[in-house]
C-alpha cells in the first residue's frame, strides 16, 4: 500500500472518530436537557431530585408543627365556648374554682415538653421552689407553651382568654426524663394516661355538647367521666351511643399514629377510612376545628342522628384552617416508625412461640404479610372474623354503601 493511500485512511479514521465523539455529546445534551430543573432565569440551580429532597425535608418539618402546634381554630370551641381555660385557671387568676395546678393536670395524664419550659423555671421546679400545687405554676407552663397538645391564647395582661388543643395532645407523650410526665416528646404515641373526658367535664360551660346529644348536662358528665384514662369515643357525636349493649363505654384506647406507613384502613368492617380521611374527620369533628369535612355517610339519621343533625357529613367553615394541612400532616405521621419495645417489656419466650404459631399453623401471616403485618389491599374483616366486640364495627359499618 503506498504512502499516500495510508495518509487518507488514517484520515478517515480520525474523521470517524471526532463524528462519533460530537454525537454523543449531542445525545448528552440533550438528555440533559429533558431533565426538570429548577431555574432562576436561564441557569439551572437543582435537578428534580434536589427538588424532591427539599419537598421531603419541609413537609416533615412542617407536618412536625401541625401536628404539635396547630389548633386548627379549635379555640374558638374549647375556649370561647366551653370556656375550659376558666376551670384551668381558677378563680384568683380570673376563672372559675379552684383551678387545675401542675400535679393535677400530671394526674389527668397531661404531658409537659421539658425542652420547652425556660431554663429558669427548669432550674426551678428542679430545686423544688415553684408551688407544682397552684395553678398559677400551670399557667406559667401554658405560657411557654410547654404543656403538651394544649396552646393558650393570652391577653396582654397577661390572662388567658381561650384554649385551643393540637393532634399531639392525645397522640403524644414524654419520656419522662425531666420527671414523671415531664420530658421530651414521643410523637405518635397514643396517650394512655390521659383521661380526656375528666378534663373536658370541667370545663364551666358543657351546654354545645348538652345541645348537640340532646341530653341535659348531668348527663354529659357522667359519660364523660365513665371513660377512665386511655380512652375516648370518636362516635359518640355522630350515632349518640354512650354505652355498649353489654352495659360498658363505648370509648375505646387511644391510638397510635406511628408505624402508618403502608397500612390501608381499620382491619374491622366498621373502617371509616384512611389516616387522611381520619386526620380531616378528627380535626374537624373531634378537635372541633374550622375546616371542610364531606361524608354523606353520616347524613344517614337512623344510623348517625346526631351527625344528620349536626351536618357533620358537609362541614364547611370559613376560612378553613384544616384542609391545607392535611397532606403534611399526613407525610410526618408516615415518617414515624413504630418503636422498639423497651428492655424486659415483654416475654420473649412466649413471643418467640406466638411467630412460630404467627407465621404457621394460625397462618397470620397469609393475611398480614410481613413486613408491613397488614393486608397490601382490601384489608376489611367482621369483628367475629378478628375476635373483637361487635359495637364499634357496628356503628361504622353502612350497609347501604
Amino acid at each position: 500500500m503506498s504512502h499516500a493511500a495510508r495518509l487518507l485512511i488514517f484520515a478517515g479514521m480520525i474523521l470517524l472518530a471526532a463524528a462519533a465523539i460530537a454525537a454523543f455529546r449531542q445525545a448528552s445534551s440533550s438528555a440533559q436537557a429533558q431533565q426538570p430543573v429548577a431555574t432562576t432565569g436561564s441557569a439551572p440551580i437543582a435537578s428534580f431530585d434536589s427538588t424532591i429532597n427539599q419537598n421531603a425535608r419541609r413537609m416533615i418539618e412542617e407536618g412536625r408543627r401541625i401536628f404539635r402546634y396547630d389548633t386548627f381554630g379549635s379555640e374558638a370551641f374549647w375556649g370561647d365556648q366551653l370556656k375550659l381555660q376558666q376551670a384551668i385557671v381558677g378563680q384568683k387568676l380570673g376563672g372559675i374554682g379552684a383551678g387545675v395546678s401542675p400535679n393535677m393536670a400530671l394526674s389527668l395524664g397531661l404531658k409537659v415538653d421539658a425542652e420547652a419550659v425556660p431554663p429558669d423555671l427548669a432550674a426551678q421546679i428542679k430545686a423544688g421552689k415553684v408551688d407544682m400545687d397552684s395553678p398559677a405554676s400551670t399557667v406559667a407552663l401554658l405560657k411557654a407553651n410547654s404543656i403538651v397538645g394544649v396552646t393558650a391564647f393570652v391577653n396582654q395582661d397577661g390572662t388567658v382568654r381561650s384554649v385551643g388543643i393540637q393532634c399531639a395532645l392525645c397522640h403524644s407523650t414524654v419520656d419522662d426524663s425531666f420527671a414523671p410526665g415531664i420530658g421530651r416528646r414521643l410523637d405518635g404515641w397514643g396517650n394512655r394516661d390521659l383521661n380526656v373526658g375528666a378534663i373536658v367535664a370541667t370545663a364551666p360551660n358543657l351546654q354545645p355538647f348538652s345541645d348537640l346529644l340532646g341530653v341535659d348536662v348531668t348527663t354529659v358528665k357522667a359519660v364523660l367521666t365513665s371513660w377512665g384514662p386511655g380512652r375516648y369515643d370518636a362516635e359518640l357525636n355522630m350515632d349518640g351511643k354512650a354505652k355498649r349493649p353489654d352495659g360498658k363505654t363505648g370509648a375505646t384506647l387511644m391510638p397510635s399514629a406511628f408505624g402508618l406507613a403502608g397500612v390501608n384502613q381499620h382491619t374491622w368492617t366498621g373502617g371509616w377510612g384512611t389516616v387522611t380521611y381520619w386526620n380531616a374527620y378528627v380535626a374537624n369533628t373531634q378537635m372541633y376545628g374550622k375546616g371542610t369535612f364531606i361524608d354523606s355517610r353520616l347524613d344517614n339519621a337512623k344510623q348517625y342522628p346526631v351527625a344528620a343533625k349536626a351536618g357533620w357529613g358537609h362541614k364547611r367553615d370559613q376560612p378553613d384552617l384544616i384542609t391545607s394541612k392535611l397532606p403534611a400532616l399526613h407525610f410526618y405521621q408516615l415518617a414515624m416508625p413504630a418503636p422498639q419495645a423497651p428492655q424486659g417489656s415483654y416475654d420473649r419466650q412466649a413471643a418467640t412461640r406466638g411467630q412460630v404459631l404467627f407465621n404457621g399453623n394460625a397462618k397470620c401471616s397469609t393475611c398480614h404479610v410481613p413486613p408491613i403485618f397488614t393486608e397490601p389491599g382490601y384489608n376489611l374483616h367482621t369483628a367475629d372474623e378478628i375476635g373483637i366486640d361487635s359495637f364499634q364495627a357496628d356503628g361504622g359499618r353502612n350497609d347501604d354503601m
